[in-house]
């Protein structure tokens, strides 16, 4: 494919590194409309400026950033990205290097704008969240603590994906297939504030993109702040070459995967 040219608010960045989500892997199976042979997946992806377009401010070539791409892309050498969706990774609370940011620009603007923006989070609430051991699932866990949750309660697949989850502040993690007993026993019958589940997230997340792009650069500034700061961690568990992606995305359809992937580019 040809070099992308940064066009009007946009920059192009030569990428370092590529998030693997659950959403590219339902996009190439066709969940969201039949894939176009020429589509180059990727939501996700940090690398440094290359190239800026006409009317962008703020960014200069050569800075380090981490993208968000609602139309995908991030798995290459150069991607073209929003201006409004490249965010820094200097922070007033601290600097996130490129290998946390590769998994960050897609997960934290979800996690976050889901808890704070969409439900309306608030301090001693109590919130469940499904895939606890993914890489949005790890993070939100985080961010809901961050906002004031009083109680957090995760779902997973298996036994081993509950062990790796509860390092995130779950109060408990149930298996999946019998959660609703689980949380019912477990609040008393009671049932929780919050429900996140992350399954189909990004697709949501696209059309926030074009419909509020102001409130979703707003969310990521912030919870990049609370990564920078320490107070949430992006925990990358695997880092393949991007001739590698195919082998990504069965770990990935297989529910193989904890935590964060990367394609190294």
């Amino acid at each position: 494919m040809p070099t992308p040219e940064a066009g009007p608010g946009e920059v192009l960045v030569r990428v370092a590194y590529a998030g693997v989500n659950y959403a590219e892997v339902q996009h190439r199976l066709g969940d969201f409309g039949p894939p176009d042979t020429l589509d180059i997946p990727g939501m996700e992806a940090s690398g440094h400026v290359a190239a800026i377009g006409e009317g962008v401010s703020g960014l200069a070539i050569g800075d380090p950033v981490p993208v968000y791409l609602p139309d995908g892309g991030g798995y290459a050498e150069y991607a073209g990205a929003p201006a409004r969706f490249t965010f820094p990774l200097r922070t007033p609370r601290g600097e996130i290097d490129l290998r946390t940011a590769g998994g960050a620009a897609l997960v934290l603007p979800t996690a976050y704008g889901v808890l704070a923006g969409a439900a309306r989070l608030r301090p001693g609430d109590s919130v469940l969240i499904h895939a606890a051991a993914g890489g949005v699932g790890s993070v939100a866990a985080q961010i809901a603590r961050a906002l004031g949750a009083d109680t957090v309660y995760g779902t997973v697949g298996s036994t081993d994906k509950a062990e790796y989850a509860k390092r995130f502040g779950y109060d408990a993690v149930f298996p999946r297939e019998d959660f609703p007993d689980a949380v019912r026993d477990a609040t008393g019958g009671r049932g929780m504030d919050v429900v996140l589940d992350p399954v189909g997230g990004p697709t949501r997340l696209a059309s926030v993109s074009r419909r509020a792009p102001d409130l979703l650069r707003t969310h990521g500034l912030t919870a990049l702040e609370l990564v920078a700061s320490g107070s949430v961690l992006i925990d990358v568990t695997d880092i393949l070459p991007l001739a590698a992606a195919a082998r990504a995305h069965e770990r990935m359809q297989a529910g193989h995967n904890v935590g964060k992937t990367l394609l190294a580019v």
